[in-house]
């Protein structure tokens, strides 16, 4: 996350008329609606193309995809309309920042908003229960589990909150997602099987193993790195949202290619879980990107990464592809493991990790910290935080085409 300065919030001196005259701070910019509009139309192709021509897919599963959307596009925009209205409200109380990545610059000294994904959180929330009315019957099985995912991530969002109020430190930010995870893990009713691949069978003496309390000890180290690993590769304009919103793209065609493909209907509810609660997460996190992207006018904050975050693990947990999700996240797996030593107190570790940048340039240079910024503009040289975030989110997205590829070419073989 950007780094930010925060300024308590004070009382008012009593009003005199020498000192009648309020300062009020300037509106926020306007959201970037050309970049969400290119990203819509480039992910609307293949979004449609596999729901209605390549896969055949059930008329009622169809229909609940398209109820789910329909609530999604309503949600951008509900969310686009409350960021500007909750940025005054945080900026009252003091919950601003300043972009160290333009000190030294004008830009360097406007108060941006902190932690706007509150918002974000709000309207997903609001949108994932609407949902229930259209979808779910009061005996569906499929009920305890969305309810507890989503009490699962409302207590992410409730303790990223907490965070971004009290600043707590890392040895703490580790136990939140332990602690959110909770209501998922103790109303799992699911399968707690791995499926041995196939090379390994002969090894292993079954095709299927039982892992039962490790399975669910698993799954909660699994909450705790997609949390930590969206709110560590962070600190550019437009990062921790634009990742989030890559990743959330390839889970949603992830999806429906499994729901095609598949002749279970057991699997098929899985997957179509999986995009009623990450289509809400694309949609709210466009609205949030089309502030955030550079130059940015909000912060996002912990709550936002510890939210995606969240939400994340827990349809890869309740959509049993906890393995392709992973894959999705490589460039984050990268960075923490890069960012390993400074984490565990081997190596000295800054508050911020953050490039140095040069105000006569405009450029970002690397630094010596682990992190992946630091470690891709060693290699690749200075550059603009533009462009550096546009390169990062290029990486992120040959991750998930990687893992596509590796699907394809496994598949048969490995599993």
């Amino acid at each position: 996350m950007a780094a930010r300065k925060r300024a308590s919030a004070k009382p008012s001196p009593p009003q005199t008329p020498e000192t009648s005259t309020t300062q009020i701070d300037p509106p926020i910019s306007p959201p970037k609606k050309a970049l969400i509009f290119k990203f819509c139309l480039f992910f609307s192709i293949p979004y449609f193309y596999l729901l209605y021509q390549h896969y055949k897919i059930e008329q009622d599963l169809r229909r609940s995809i398209l109820i789910n959307a329909a609530l999604c596009v309503a949600g951008f925009f509900l969310t686009q309309r409350m960021i500007p209205v909750a940025s005054r409200y945080v900026s009252k109380r003091g919950l601003f920042g300043f972009d160290i990545n333009k000190k030294g610059t004008p830009q360097g000294d406007v108060k941006v908003p902190e932690s706007l994904g509150i918002v974000v959180g709000i309207v997903f929330l609001v949108l994932a229960i609407l949902f229930q009315y259209f979808n779910f019957k009061a005996d569906s099985n499929w009920l305890v589990e969305y309810n507890a995912a989503l009490a699962s991530i409302c207590f992410m969002i409730l303790l990223g909150f907490v965070d971004d109020v009290l600043d707590v430190p890392w040895r703490v930010k580790l136990l939140l997602p332990s602690i959110a995870a909770l209501p998922l893990l103790m109303a799992y009713a699911g399968h707690t099987t791995v499926i041995i691949p196939k090379p390994l069978v002969s090894y292993v003496g079954q095709e299927v193993l039982d892992l039962g309390w490790v399975y669910k000890l698993y799954m909660g180290l699994l909450a705790v790195f997609c949390t930590n690993s969206i709110n560590i590769h962070a600190g550019l304009n437009g990062l921790e949202a634009g990742q989030t919103v890559v990743i959330a793209s390839a889970i949603v065609i992830h999806n429906l290619m499994q729901i095609g493909a598949s002749s279970d209907p057991e699997y098929k509810q899985a997957h179509a879980f999986s995009i009623y609660l990450v289509q809400p997460l694309l949609a709210t996190s466009l609205a949030l990107l089309s502030y955030n992207w550079y130059p940015s006018s909000v912060f996002v904050g912990d709550t936002y990464t510890y939210f995606a975050g969240m939400t994340m693990a827990v349809v890869g947990i309740l959509g049993h592809y906890s393995e392709t999700l992973l894959i999705f996240f490589l460039p984050q797996v990268l960075n923490f493991l890069l960012s390993l030593p400074q984490l565990s107190g081997y190596v000295k570790c800054p508050r911020h990790r953050l490039p140095r940048f040069n105000p006569e340039t405009g450029l970002l240079t690397g630094t010596r910290d682990g992190t992946l910024i630091n470690f891709y503009l060693r290699i690749v040289g200075p550059k603009s935080e533009k462009s550096l975030c546009i390169h990062l989110l290029f990486v992120q997205a040959l991750g998930c085409c990687f893992c596509f590829m590796l699907r394809y070419f496994l598949a048969g073989w490995y599993k």
